[in-house]
C-alpha cells in the first residue's frame, strides 16, 4: 500500500487508509473475535451470556407476575441474557462492514486535520486491487460469520421469547 502512495502523491493520513484500518481492526482485542475462527467468536459470546445471566435473573425476579412462576422466570432470564451478546455482535458488524465499505470503494474519504476538512482521494489501480483482495478473502468471511452469529442470536431471542409466552 505504501508503494502505491510512492507512485502517486498520497494525501491520505496513514491511519485513515483502508488497509491500515483493517489491520487495526484485526489487532483489536474486541474486533479480532470473528476474524480468527467461528469458535473464536462463540466463546466470548458464551462468556458474555453467562456473565449477564445473574443480572437478568435478578431483574426477572423483580417481576410480580414471574415471581409466582419460577419456570417462566428462569426462561425469561435465559432469553434476556442473549441481549448483551446481540449488542456485541451488532457493534462488531458495524465495525467490520465499515472497513469492508472502505476497502471496496474506489475513493477514500479522509480528514486532513479535523472533522471540518473532509477530502476525497481516488485510489490508484494497485490500491484498489489489493484492497479488493483483502475485502474478498479476509473481510467477507468475517462478515459471513457475524451474519450467522447475528441470525443465531436473533433466532434464540425470538424463539425464547415465544417459548416464554407459551409457558
Amino acid at each position: 500500500m505504501d508503494q502505491a502512495c510512492s507512485e502517486s502523491p498520497c494525501p491520505v493520513p496513514h491511519d485513515q487508509r483502508p488497509l491500515e484500518e483493517y489491520r487495526q481492526l484485526c489487532s483489536s482485542w474486541f474486533f479480532a473475535w470473528p476474524s480468527l475462527t467461528s469458535a473464536g467468536l462463540w466463546r466470548p459470546l458464551l462468556i458474555s451470556w453467562l456473565l449477564s445471566l445473574p443480572l437478568t435473573a435478578l431483574i426477572s425476579s423483580g417481576s410480580w407476575t414471574l415471581r409466582h412462576d419460577p419456570l417462566r422466570q428462569v426462561a425469561t432470564a435465559l432469553v434476556a441474557a442473549v441481549l448483551p451478546a446481540l449488542l456485541l455482535l451488532s457493534r462488531q458488524w458495524l465495525g467490520w462492514s465499515y472497513v469492508n465499505r472502505r476497502l471496496i470503494a474506489e475513493r477514500v474519504e479522509y480528514e486532513e486535520s479535523g472533522w471540518y476538512d473532509g477530502q476525497v482521494w481516488e485510489k490508484p489501480l494497485a490500491w484498489r486491487q489489493q484492497d479488493l483482495l483483502v475485502a474478498r478473502h479476509q473481510v467477507r468471511p468475517v462478515l459471513v460469520r457475524l451474519r450467522q452469529a447475528l441470525g443465531m442470536a436473533l433466532l434464540l431471542l425470538l424463539g425464547g421469547a415465544g417459548l416464554c409466552q407459551a409457558l
